[in-house]
């Protein structure tokens, strides 16, 4: 009885752990309301292959006039990646095209970068931009919980590596997403991917627009 007991809860568990996962990979492999296309991507703003990338992606997004989704995978070997996310964070706040701009800014420095400098690197972004920075950027820990929150997303859906990059769209049927492998692929997924989605409702646009916040 003990034994059958312990195999039915293991199989609540896997299964469990299987719908979450599951749930996950729904969440974040999926354009944003509004767009039948997307780049999405998890990175490391220490990471040189994300770097490489982030060029490219950016390009693409341009492009082909679809969003990019980054999400904050800082990973545990790079010793100042969750630091950067957050101040990343912190100029969301100012606007979407400040944030990601710092992240551009971030990877064009990342060499000279270390623990001791990042933050004087900051300011010197903040200041050509005539934006404050304060002392303590996340008083609260709230922008600390944003990154953390994504890493977690990322390691629900298995991420192993930086950069993983997957063109996502609004499929009802078949596979709605496929990762990046080769980058010199992107374009053509992007194309194919744009040709099997579904089209967008003009009002789903229209209502996304006039919900739009800077983050």
């Amino acid at each position: 009885m003990n034994s059958r007991k312990s195999s039915f809860l293991l199989l609540v568990f896997l299964l469990g752990g299987a719908l979450t996962a599951q749930i996950a990979t729904q969440r974040a492999l999926r354009p944003p309301p509004g767009s039948s296309v997307a780049l999405v991507v998890f990175e490391d703003l220490q990471c040189p292959d994300c770097k490489r990338a982030a060029p490219l992606l950016e390009e693409a997004a341009r492009a082909y006039k679809i969003p990019l989704v980054r999400h904050d995978f800082p990973l545990p070997k790079h010793n100042w990646s969750f630091d950067a996310a957050v101040l990343a964070r912190f100029f969301d706040t100012k606007s979407k095209t400040v944030g990601d701009e710092f992240r551009a800014y971030i990877f064009r420095n990342q060499e000279q970068i270390t623990p001791e400098t990042l933050r004087q690197y900051a300011e010197r972004f903040a200041a050509e931009r005539k934006v404050n920075l304060p002392f303590a950027v996340d008083p609260r820990g709230e922008l600390a919980k944003k990154v953390k929150a994504d890493y977690a997303l990322g390691q629900a859906i298995s991420i192993q590596h930086t950069p993983t990059i997957y063109v996502v769209s609004n499929k009802e049927s078949g596979t709605p997403f496929v990762e990046v492998v080769d980058r010199t692929n992107l374009y053509a997924m992007i194309d194919k991917m744009k040709r099997e989605s579904a089209p967008v409702a003009a009002s789903a646009v229209k209502s996304t627009k006039k919900s739009a916040t800077p983050q």
